[in-house]
């Protein structure tokens, strides 16, 4: 029996580490590098915590090398995802009466294991298949996931304390019961925390979950499962299915059973989700939970009293880590003509010594974008910068996919504030700068404002406070994360809750206990110790 009320470990952020040359730890990640780009691995679904595989497997390349193959997964039938649904619902009962101190553990275990044995692993394998540099891979696979587990932990220990008062007489208590049926968790190739949090997150506050990663992402997911598994989540938890995004989707919505979905990836899709469900919302139980961090047109705009060195470095990195395929990297950048020559030629200078490769080397600040669809696409906004009269290429424009999918690191400036690359979302390392006349602050800020769908990440570089103070007012529905001074860039999990408004999701703020509320239903309990006896008031007589 337990009689007492448990209080979880504090968290604090994941120290990250530095490889350095010659180090041990770069040592260690590069040998375990070496061992998976070797090991032609074979990736089955996992359902009901078993091994599932299929007749129909899909080969897995590295971007920065896709000759290579690393090996196949296993693509789900319509009966897999049948199963996996099956699965979370017989787990459903079991898994959210275990106490939340229980589940607790398991996730703090995974915590743990990524810190430990699991975290060269874990890096390697996303600096494999997505092709992130140790560092991106370091504050995203390791940090960030190590950081969303034990934050969600101590935010499910300040969602349960929160209790109404109760008058004399009267005991009021509030119980967060996990949604009614099962949730759908659809996760992004560029960020394997986000695939690791997002079924963790609901499974943790009691739900059961089927899981799509990108097809992208999956030599990583397996990482994360294996971590799950070894930290004691029961069979039927958490289930992973992969393939046909389509197949997988309208198999889901069939179910009654369906309670909500944890989604990041392209707005386009979350609208097209949001429409089916709408379309059936007639068929489930209870109203579906919808929870999605979508797309981003981010920009950087810089006042007259911006200083250069700190602004450049914020387009460079907020732009091209990753090759910014982030959906915070900074896309479009607004520059006073005062400072524009000294910035323009800064960037120009620095740009020039952007080393771009594999991420084994670890001299590359860059590597390549994810697949050849993503190069297409990118390499035909190149093309149209090209030819276009308002816009042209200032540094970068190079392309090649002889070996592996590279885009160099782009600047393009343009004269009109509205051209294509500075509305579209693009998802790769292209940046657009335009450049205004100082006298109009004023109205470039409403052209910050108005000119794209999205409000996920912006910034401001100011030194003026009294102009940081009125800008921050005038953009406060652009941005669902702002930044003065600091690149849009890099959301700290307990420090900087991330997420966007508008066409950029539905603003939950993953990593807080804001997004954990989604994935609960409270429910009231009122119990009267010596209740009336006669139905008539004072007041009658």
């Amino acid at each position: 029996m337990n009689n007492s009320i448990a209080s979880v470990p504090f968290p604090e952020n994941e120290p990250i580490r530095s490889y350095e040359p010659d180090s041990d730890e770069k040592e260690s990640v590069l040998k375990t590098y070496q061992k998976l780009k070797n090991s032609n691995i074979d990736i089955p679904m996992w359902i009901n915590g078993k091994s599932i595989k299929s007749s129909k497997t899909q080969n897995m390349s590295p971007p920065h090398d896709h000759k290579n193959s690393l090996g196949k997964y296993y693509l789900a039938e319509k009966k897999h995802v049948e199963l996996a649904i099956k699965s979370a619902l017989n787990a459903k009962e079991k898994w959210s009466n275990m106490p939340w101190e229980e589940r607790a553990a398991i996730f703090l275990k995974a915590a743990e294991l990524i810190a430990g044995p699991y975290r060269d692993k874990i890096n390697a394998a996303t600096m494999l298949a997505q092709s992130k540099t140790i560092f991106q891979a370091e504050i995203d696979a390791a940090c960030e996931l190590i950081d969303f587990l034990k934050f969600n932990v101590h935010s499910m220990q300040h969602i349960y304390s929160q209790q109404p008062k109760s008058d004399s007489g009267v005991w009021n208590r509030l119980t967060y019961r996990p949604l009614e049926g099962f949730v759908y968790a659809i996760t992004p190739f560029n960020f394997t925390a986000i695939s690791g949090n997002l079924p963790g997150s609901a499974a943790m506050m009691g739900n059961t979950v089927v899981w799509k990663p990108s097809d992208h992402q999956i030599f990583s997911a397996k990482i994360v499962i294996d971590v799950f598994k070894e930290a004691g989540l029961p069979d039927g938890v958490i289930n992973a299915v992969y393939g046909d995004p389509e197949m997988i989707t309208d198999t889901i919505l069939k179910s009654k059973h369906f309670a909500g979905i944890h989604f990041t990836g392209s707005t386009t899709v979350f609208k097209g989700l949001w429409k089916k469900i709408g379309a059936k919302i007639d068929n489930f139980i209870s109203y579906p939970r919808i929870v999605g961090e979508t797309g981003g047109k981010d920009f950087i705009i810089a006042h007259k009293t911006a200083k250069i060195d700190e602004l450049v470095t914020a387009i460079i990195r907020g732009a091209f880590e990753f090759q910014g395929q982030k959906c915070s990297a900074a896309s479009r950048v607004y520059i006073p003509k005062s400072i524009s020559k000294q910035v323009l030629s800064k960037l120009k200078k620095q740009i020039a010594t952007i080393k771009m490769g594999s991420p084994e080397n670890f001299e590359n600040f860059m590597t390549a974008v994810i697949h050849e669809n993503s190069f297409d696409k990118l390499s035909r906004v190149i093309k149209k910068v090209k030819k276009d009269r308002d816009a042209k290429i200032f540094v970068g424009g190079g392309y090649t996919k002889s070996k592996g999918y590279f885009i160099e690191p782009t600047i393009v400036t343009t004269s009109n504030p509205k051209y294509y690359t500075m509305e579209n979302e693009l998802f790769g390392p292209i940046v657009t700068i335009y450049t205004f006349d100082d006298t109009k602050w004023d109205k470039t800020l409403s052209l910050v404002d108005e000119t794209s769908e999205y409000a996920l990440t912006g910034a401001i570089f100011c030194q003026d406070r009294y102009v940081l103070e009125d800008s921050v007012s005038k953009l406060e529905n652009c941005a669902g994360n702002f930044y003065i001074n600091d690149k849009c860039t890099g959301a700290v999990v307990g420090q900087q809750p991330f997420g966007g408004a508008r066409g950029s999701g539905t603003n939950d703020k993953a990593g807080s206990y804001l997004n954990l509320l989604r994935w609960v239903s409270p429910r009231l309990i009122k119990e009267v110790f010596v209740p009336p006896k006669d139905y008539k008031y004072p007041f009658m007589g």
